[in-house]
């Protein structure tokens, strides 16, 4: 006889999120006492305790984390593929959802979503900005679809196919004294105030594809999550960024900014569009694929 089931990761899960068996009860539509027996019992099956009880608070013990990963994992698949049943028994086909791995990206985005809607009208189309730089982990957690981003990371049962090609650039105001130059070095970057997103160092080409690999830092680095921001604070001269080129261009005109060549060869990168190796072959989600990539490279006039 099975001991766990779904109930029991889903009491689990909402303890580890609230904090306290109140809240989590709350949150489930159960009465505290209910939810205090469900626990104690499934720990008497278990044999082990789940929970570590410090005054109010509760830390999992090394069972009930092995248990909370379990949740974690199994739950949005469960939830995931009832919608897409429910979705089928109402006739509809189903929805597309798409995490971003790109701040810059979304804009790229916006002008696919357009002419995809009108080719599937009964499919649904949802962007989660929140799995930005942790979208492997929700793309195989079947949280999400598809995953826009410059870094794919291989692992078994996903695939990535390449979308399209850019170059980073730097970006400086039309007064910076950088954007007279046809192309900057590292060096160049010594005495600037380098602004990025708010991501890791190793996951900023600017950093682990230019800098470091020459042994230099800027003197500040400040992260700002707002692209609009970011740009403005660089027309304004209170820094520089790296971003793609196309970008640069839709953004140039209105704020006077322009791009200057990283290195004489350039710093040249690829998007990819990231699915599960088993979903590829859903006809909605090669549509949006396939139309991706007959996109040409975005450029100014090709942003909504």
């Amino acid at each position: 006889m099975a001991i766990l089931d779904r109930q029991h990761l889903a009491v689990i899960r909402a303890v580890a999120r609230h904090g306290s068996m109140t809240a989590a009860a709350n949150a489930l539509h159960l009465s505290q006492s209910a939810l205090s027996h469900t626990i104690r019992k499934l720990e008497q099956q278990l044999g082990t305790a789940i929970w570590h009880r410090e005054g109010r608070n509760l830390r999992p013990t090394r069972a009930g984390a092995l248990l909370l990963n379990l949740a974690d994992r199994l739950l949005p698949q469960l939830e995931r593929a009832e919608d897409r049943l429910q979705q089928m028994a109402r006739g509809e086909r189903g929805s597309l959802h798409i995490g971003m791995e790109c701040h810059p990206c979304y804009v790229w985005l916006q002008g696919i979503v357009s002419p995809y809607l009108d080719a599937w009208p009964h499919v649904d189309v949802d962007v989660k900005q929140r799995f930005q730089f942790g979208g492997i982990a929700a793309l195989l957690a079947d949280e999400i679809d598809l995953l826009v981003t410059p870094d794919p990371l291989h692992k078994p049962g996903l695939l990535f196919e390449p979308v399209f090609e850019y170059e980073q650039v730097l970006v400086v105001s039309r007064n910076h004294p950088l954007a007279r130059f046809d192309h900057v070095e590292p060096e160049h970057l010594a005495d600037q105030v380098l602004i990025s997103y708010p991501v890791e160092i190793s996951r900023l080409d600017i950093f682990s594809r230019f800098l470091l690999p020459a042994g230099i830092r800027p003197k500040h680095h400040k992260r700002i999550e707002a692209t609009d921001i970011l740009l403005q604070m660089v027309a304004c001269n209170r820094g520089v960024t790296a971003l793609p080129h196309w970008l640069v261009d839709t953004y140039a005109k209105q704020l006077g900014i322009q791009s200057v060549r990283l290195g004489a060869e350039g710093l040249h990168k690829r998007i990819y569009l990231g699915a599960r190796e088993a979903d590829i072959v859903i006809d909605y989600l090669r549509a949006f694929i396939d139309l991706a990539r007959e996109q040409d490279t975005p450029g100014p006039g090709r942003h909504p």
